[in-house]
Formats: structure tokens, sequence, C-alpha cells
């Protein structure tokens, strides 16, 4: 089971949310007109941008959660998606990261990961 199509599908429904091309590469992102909120790696990962103060207020709960990976520094986690209760978190996260846009960092934050190399032929 494919659970970020699922998740992606879930999320795309949201009329807060415009479909895109994710700035680290990703095939899809989602997010404002302004901000990228989360994008999605693989079948079952997806990377949402919660802003470093949003991290920081959420830190304990995310830390308890097996589903969650941080990033040292960063506004983005990583959200892995083996069930349908991690689908209903990432939702949850979706939710926060929209809230937290509001009151942007300071300094740009981009998703960690590289950019895939291109391949020239």
């Amino acid at each position: 089971m494919n659970t970020a199509r699922h998740a992606s599908e879930r999320l795309m429904s949201w009329p807060s949310l415009i479909r895109g091309r994710a700035h680290c590469g990703a095939e899809l992102g989602l997010g404002t007109a302004t901000e990228e909120i989360v994008h999605f790696h693989g079948e079952h990962e997806a990377d949402v941008h919660l802003t470093r103060a949003m991290v920081a207020r959420l830190r304990p709960a995310l830390q308890a959660s097996t589903a969650v990976r941080l990033r040292a520094g960063s506004g983005w986690v990583t959200v892995r998606l083996d069930a349908s209760s991690d689908i209903d978190l990432l939702a949850t996260l979706v939710s926060a990261a929209l809230q937290a846009t509001a009151a942007p960092d300071a300094a740009p934050d981009r998703c960690t990961r590289a950019r895939p190399a291109l391949v020239v032929r």
C-alpha cells in the first residue's frame, strides 16, 4: 500500500493547499501561495515544514512519536507513513504548519534533503 499517495490525495482536497513541485526536487509538494508546507519522498515518507518555532513548541510530543524524525536546527520534520494513523498524524502536522506560516521564521528554512543530481544523457 502506498501510504504517501493516500496521504497526498487526502491533503490535495484541502482548499488551502496548492499542488506544486518541492524545492528539494521531490515530485509532489503542497503549500500555500508563499510557503512550501509538505512534500513526499517515496511511498512511505513525507516532510512537513512546521517552522523552527513550532518544532520547539511541539518538541516533546514530536520526540515521543515513533513516526516522526526531527532534524537538528530545522523547521522540517519527516513523518514515516506506515499506517492510517500516521496519515492522521501527518494531517494534524500539516494543519499546524498552515497555522505556523502566519508567523514565519526570520530565516529561510529549506528542506535539508539534497536535491537529486540532474542526469544528462
